[in-house]
C-alpha cells in the first residue's frame, strides 16, 4: 500500500528560486543614504539650511526679501573668490596670498587710469595682467623650487601687503587712492562689475549671478573636462599623475592664475562698487576664502572635493555674518562663530568620509 500511494521524484530538479546574489563587501550595493553622505557638498547643505533656519527664527528681518538679497550679495563676494580657492585646494595647494590679491588688483586698476589720466579699461586690464602675472608668479615657485605653496604664498602674502601700504601712500600721499566715479569708461564698467537689477521689487546684485555662472561652469569643468580630471590627478598624487601623462605643472601654474582671475574680479567689483580703494584692507580675506572651501568638503589634503560644496560654504558666511546684524547681536562674536563653523564642519566631514565609506 505504501508503494501504491508513493510518488516518484521528478529526474530534474527545480532550480532555486530567485532572490538575491551572495556578495562579497566589496561589490554590494551601499545604501543610497551612504551614498549620498558620500558627496562632500552634502554635509555642507545641511548645514547651511541649520543655520538659515535658525537666523530666521532668531532674526526676523531675515525673511524680508531685501535682506535676503544683502545675504546673498555678502555670500557672492565670498563665494566668487572661494570657487578658485577651492579648485586650488583639490589640485593639493593653498594661496594665502588670495586676500590681498584682490586689493592689489584694486589699486593697479585705479591709480593706474587715474594717475595717467587714461580711459579706466585700460587701467581694468592693466591690473587683470598684474593679478595673472601675480598667480603665474606663485605657481611657478611652487613647481619649480618644489616648496610647500603655504610658505610661497605667506610670502606672497607679505610681500603684497607692504607694497600695497607702500606704493599707494607713494603715489596718492593717502593710505586711499582717489574718486575715479567721473573718469571716462566708469559708468560701462560699473554696469559689468558692480551694477544690480530688480526682481519682485528687490534689488539683486549682478555678483551673485556671476557667482552661480562661475559655480556652474566649475562644476562643469571638474566632472565633465580632461582639465577637471588633472585637477583631481595632481591633488590626489602628483607622481602617479605626471607617470601617466598629466602635464602636472601647467595644471597647477593654470589653478594659482585662476585664482588670480578670480581676485581681479572681486578687485574690479569693489573698486566700481565704492569708486576707491583702501590700501590697508584684504587682509584675513584669505582665511574666509580657504574656510568657505574646508567647509564646503574640500579636503586639506587635496584630491577631493567639489565645486557646489564651496557655495554653500560660502552662503554660510554670508548668512552669520548679516544675521548676526539683522539678530542685534554683537559684530565682535563674528569671527567665533567663523571658528566654531570651520572646527564644526571639520569634524562633521571627517564623520561623514567614516560613515560613508563604513561596509
Amino acid at each position: 500500500m505504501i508503494g501504491m500511494t508513493q510518488q516518484a521524484e521528478p529526474a530534474v530538479t527545480t532550480p532555486p528560486a530567485s532572490g538575491p546574489k551572495e556578495t562579497d563587501g566589496r561589490t554590494a550595493q551601499r545604501p543610497l543614504v551612504l551614498r549620498l553622505l558620500a558627496r562632500p557638498e552634502v554635509g555642507v547643505f545641511l548645514g547651511a539650511l541649520a543655520v538659515y533656519v535658525f537666523f530666521l527664527v532668531e532674526a526676523p528681518p531675515v525673511r524680508d526679501g531685501s535682506s535676503m538679497a544683502n545675504i546673498l550679495y555678502q555670500s557672492s563676494t565670498i563665494g566668487i573668490m572661494a570657487l578658485p580657492v577651492a579648485l586650488l585646494m583639490i589640485g593639493g595647494e593653498f594661496d594665502l596670498s588670495a586676500g590681498v590679491a584682490v586689493i592689489t588688483s584694486a589699486l593697479t586698476a585705479s591709480m593706474f587710469s587715474y594717475q595717467l589720466t587714461v580711459n579706466v579699461w585700460v587701467g581694468v586690464i592693466v591690473a587683470l595682467a598684474v593679478s595673472l602675472g601675480i598667480g603665474f608668479l606663485n605657481g611657478w615657485m611652487v613647481v619649480k623650487t618644489g616648496l610647500p605653496s603655504f610658505l610661497v604664498t605667506l610670502g606672497t602674502f607679505l610681500i603684497l601687503q607692504g607694497v600695497n601700504l607702500a606704493v599707494t601712500k607713494l603715489v596718492t600721499t593717502n593710505v586711499a587712492t582717489d574718486d575715479i566715479s567721473d573718469m571716462d569708461g566708469f559708468s560701462q564698467a560699473k554696469k559689468i562689475f558692480a551694477s544690480s537689477f530688480e526682481i519682485g521689487g528687490v534689488q539683486i546684485k549682478i555678483t551673485i549671478l556671476y557667482w552661480l555662472v562661475f559655480a556652474a561652469l566649475a562644476t562643469w569643468v571638474l566632472l565633465r573636462t580632461r582639465y577637471g580630471n588633472w585637477i583631481f590627478a595632481v591633488g590626489g598624487n602628483k607622481e602617479s599623475a605626471r607617470a601617466v601623462g598629466v602635464p602636472v605643472k601647467f595644471t597647477k601654474i593654470s589653478l594659482f592664475m585662476l585664482v588670480g582671475f578670480g581676485a581681479w574680479f572681486v578687485g574690479m567689483h569693489q573698486l566700481f562698487t565704492f569708486n576707491t580703494v583702501q590700501s590697508g584692507e584684504g587682509v584675513g580675506q584669505e582665511l574666509i576664502y580657504i574656510s568657505a572651501a574646508v567647509i564646503g568638503g574640500c579636503l586639506l589634503t587635496g584630491g577631493a572635493g567639489s565645486a557646489i560644496g564651496p557655495v554653500f560654504g560660502a552662503f554660510m558666511f554670508g548668512m552669520v555674518q548679516q544675521g548676526i546684524v539683522y539678530a542685534g547681536w554683537n559684530p565682535d562674536w563674528f569671527k567665533a562663530f567663523l571658528g566654531v563653523m570651520l572646527l564644526g564642519a571639520v569634524l562633521i566631514n571627517l564623520w561623514v568620509s567614516r560613515t560613508a565609506t563604513r561596509r
